[in-house]
């Protein structure tokens, strides 16, 4: 699947620290996020370290990090939340809902379905991400206060505590708040270095020199590191189409989520991302999840820019922080049991912080406001319908935001531009003229039956305006015309013709005109009038007309 050979010295040396600087932050990271998801440390450890050792193998990009990450970890403790019934085992249905996320993949790799990932636009994404980083915080308001908050949905939670100031623990927000500063002026002082870890560590050391944790801080407890038992998860007795629903959408945003991380950093360094290869990958590292009884695993964006940053250049950055991974819970396992919860509350609000994307915001703001506004629903939509339906509502946006693009696309009356050679949009240039008579018009989209009127309405406006003898429709922009839109061409083709004037087609693509041909209306626009290029077309109309 990919070339394993080891890089030069040189660069392996690069890989290793780079693994190491890594493993330093996913190990604090990884306990944090198995607190998301309602599952114990051990199963994030687990799905970490089996996730990046199938990605070595099968990925497609030199420097993902792949692992439990925020989303995912977030759509799973929802899920659990409300699928789990008691009696039955929470890690069960965590490890099941990996292996049908897994297997959503795989059978999207083996039917082509990679392009999904290319449904959800730019702007859809930076709110999306904004609202699981308000998701994210808010889920933490329980752990980061030390409040005993009632099972409900995140803004119920937060509005309890609200109600309920008593109930805060005054040393856990404390220490909660506390980390979170060091956390953010580290990351500030040293971007790359392993601050989350040094975050906890100083967060342990003082929880234990205070004794907070005989006053009430939490602390994650032991850790069962023995080796988990390999096998398929217990079904559990309900919820089994939410499991499947679930799955669906954890595969779309972690496929989403992976290639546009992998790409990003790719296009840095000329490196090319297979969507295809990262789809299988995905699906086989949440298979491998699940085997271990962990829970569902995606990709991060944090850790791979801490790769990038320290100079990972190959896979083998990703193996060498598995092994330092490793080396690290094991040799600090009595340590991260001692690991305060609101410290670990302070890493994912940290996380959290960083997804939001102020200047992306910015930046689409000043691009298209309509932009911005598919950009903010996302974030609303998210914050107040949850996860699942956030999801849904992020693709319903992004198609919906492609298809009023093509049902209302551009459309322009072309001219000549005094010493420029071609025809032109009329309104780009103050001097340029439309040939007395002849009405050249372009329409910059597929024509189809969600904007067969708009087209007619606009050519017939544009018909009423210069009173042409000749209509030319431009068509190098109409790479597709479905039945809807070829009955519109026959249509403005009788209309045309009751009228006295000449429809006429250039620059019409072979695809269309196959098409186009059993209809028969190119025969009725006649072969005489159907023109390869623009400057023929124009030649013939002067040939067969006399202007004014």
């Amino acid at each position: 699947m990919c070339e394993l050979r080891p890089p030069a010295p040189r660069a392996l040396r690069a890989d290793a620290l780079a693994g190491v600087t890594v493993a330093a932050y996913l190990v604090p990271q990884v306990l944090a996020y198995s607190g998301l998801a309602r599952m114990p440390p051990e199963a994030g450890l687990w799905a970490a370290f089996v996730a990046l050792a199938v990605y070595f193998v099968l990925g497609s990009s030199p420097q993902l990090s792949v692992g439990p990450e925020s989303t995912t970890a977030l759509m799973t403790g929802a899920a659990l939340a409300a699928i789990t019934v008691p009696g039955e085992s929470a890690q069960d249905t965590a490890a099941l809902l990996a292996l049908a996320v897994g297997a959503v993949c795989l059978i999207a790799a083996a039917g082509g379905l990679a392009f999904l990932a290319d449904l959800l636009s730019k702007p859809v994404l930076v709110g999306y991400m904004a609202g699981i980083a308000g998701l994210m915080i808010l889920s933490q308001v329980g752990r980061g206060t030390g409040a005993d908050v009632p099972q409900a949905g995140l803004l119920t939670e937060v509005w309890w505590v609200v109600q309920h100031p008593s109930a805060i623990h005054g040393p856990t927000v404390v220490v909660c708040l506390a980390t979170l500063t060091v956390l953010l002026v580290g990351n500030r002082v040293w971007p790359t270095g392993p601050v989350p870890l040094a975050g906890m560590l100083g967060a342990t050391l003082a929880v234990t020199l205070a004794g907070l944790s005989e006053v009430g801080v939490a602390v994650v407890g032991d850790l069962d590191l023995s080796l988990p038992t390999l096998g398929l998860p217990a079904v559990p007795s309900l919820g089994s189409w939410a499991l499947l629903t679930t799955a669906l959408a954890i595969a779309v945003v972690g496929f989403t989520d992976n290639v546009l991380t992998a790409r990003a950093f790719g296009d840095r360094h000329g490196d090319r991302i297979d969507a295809r290869r990262e789809l299988l990958a995905l699906g086989a590292a949440n298979v491998a999840a699940g085997v271990v009884h962990g829970f569902p695993v995606s990709s991060s964006g944090s850790r791979t820019a801490i790769i990038d940053a320290v100079g990972g250049r190959s896979r083998w950055s990703g193996l060498s922080t598995l092994v330092a991974a490793v080396v690290l819970v094991a040799a600090l396992a009595p340590v991260l049991a001692r690991f305060p919860e609101p410290a670990l509350a302070a890493v994912v609000v940290y996380a959290g912080l960083r997804l939001v994307d102020v200047s992306e915001f910015v930046r689409i703001a000043g691009y298209r406001r309509t932009e911005l506004l598919i950009a903010l629903t996302t974030t609303v939509g998210v914050l107040v319908f949850g996860v699942l339906p956030g999801v849904l509502v992020a693709v319903t946006l992004s198609l919906g935001d492609v298809l009023r693009r093509v049902a209302r696309p551009h459309d322009a009356v072309e001219g000549l531009v005094p010493e420029l050679a071609g025809m032109h949009d009329v309104d780009d240039y103050d001097d340029a003229e439309v040939v007395p008579g002849l009405l050249v018009y372009r329409y910059d989209a597929p024509l189809f039956f969600a904007n067969a009127d708009n087209f007619l309405t606009r050519v017939r406006e544009s018909v009423a305006r210069y009173e042409p003898r000749w209509v030319l429709l431009n068509a190098e922009a109409m790479g597709e015309v479905d039945l809807t839109g070829a009955d519109a061409l026959e249509a403005l083709r009788a209309e045309l013709e009751k009228k006295g004037i000449v429809l006429a087609l250039a620059r019409l693509k072979q695809d269309p005109r196959d098409v186009l041909a059993p209809s028969g209306i190119l025969e009725r626009i006649g072969t005489e009038h159907i023109f390869h290029t623009l400057p023929t077309a124009l030649e013939a109309y002067r040939a067969t007309t006399s202007p004014d």
